[in-house]
């Protein structure tokens, strides 16, 4: 059993090592050449617009659930007509971020895992190395910019959406008016809750596109190897957005409230 969990230590250390020098490695890839800058628009395409529709979907459906959940909620107190106080409030800061990222890591980190799985498996990256390219600057640095500029992006458009997920259901389904439910919304958001609303995209989608690179260049054992390259590239990165959410807004609060 000692032994056991002595090995399970060590590869759970060589992993934090190696997914060190991944990030290292990147931010040197991130200011010196070359640059590929076709990669980067390329990866900008898949990661942004490929993922507009899913972010669309989640967002507003998240809205309109809240807001009929809520309305019921507020009901008992007669504060029906606050409800897009709290849809604003639970989406900005929090659940059209985290949401965003959980949507993003089972379409972006998925995909990202099972291409560079299958580019290890079948030689590829060995063969870029070969050539004299730089595996991490032709496949990991494109999805990381991608990653931390779309993130954000993607986390606006998901918000709003959520927002008028709300207004909708406020409006005809609870009855409240519709310049009542917008003053409210802008009642209740404050500067700081828009800023922790969008810096917690640029770490949430730092950590999604670092994650499924490190887990898709250390796959092993052929195409079963990239299908649980996939999987775990999934749950990591789920748990660890969940997890560092806890930390950034420990964080966040500490320093901006």
């Amino acid at each position: 059993m000692l032994a056991f969990i002595v090995n399970w230590l060590k590869k759970a250390a060589l992993e934090v090592q190696e997914y060190m020098r991944l990030i290292g490695a990147t931010m040197r890839g991130v200011v010196t050449p070359p640059i590929y800058r076709h990669d980067i628009v390329e990866q900008f395409d898949q990661i942004g617009i490929g993922s507009l529709t899913v972010v669309l979907l989640t967002g507003f459906f998240t809205g309109a659930a809240l807001a009929s959940q809520t309305g019921i909620t507020l009901d008992q107190f007669g504060a029906r007509p606050v409800v897009g106080r709290l849809v604003s409030a639970s989406i900005v800061t929090e659940l059209g971020p985290v949401l965003t990222a959980l949507m993003l890591t089972g379409r972006i980190g998925s995909g990202i895992a099972a291409e560079l799985g299958s580019m290890v498996v079948t030689d590829q990256v060995s063969a870029l190395r070969a050539l004299g390219t730089d595996p991490i600057r032709k496949l990991v640095v494109p999805r990381v910019l991608a990653g931390l500029v779309m993130a954000p992006i993607l986390t606006i458009v998901s918000d709003f959406v959520g927002i008028v997920g709300g207004w909708i259901v406020s409006r005809f389904q609870l009855q409240v008016a519709s310049g009542q439910y917008w003053s409210s919304v802008t009642d209740v958001l404050f500067i700081q809750d828009v800023q922790q609303g969008l810096i917690k995209p640029f770490v949430f989608g730092f950590m999604i596109v670092t994650i499924a690179c490190h887990v898709g260049l250390r796959t092993k054992g052929g195409t079963q190897g990239v299908g649980r390259a996939t999987t775990i590239a999934v749950v990591a990165g789920s748990v660890s957005i969940i997890a560092m959410d806890f930390f950034i807004t420990q964080v966040l609060v500490t320093l901006l409230y």
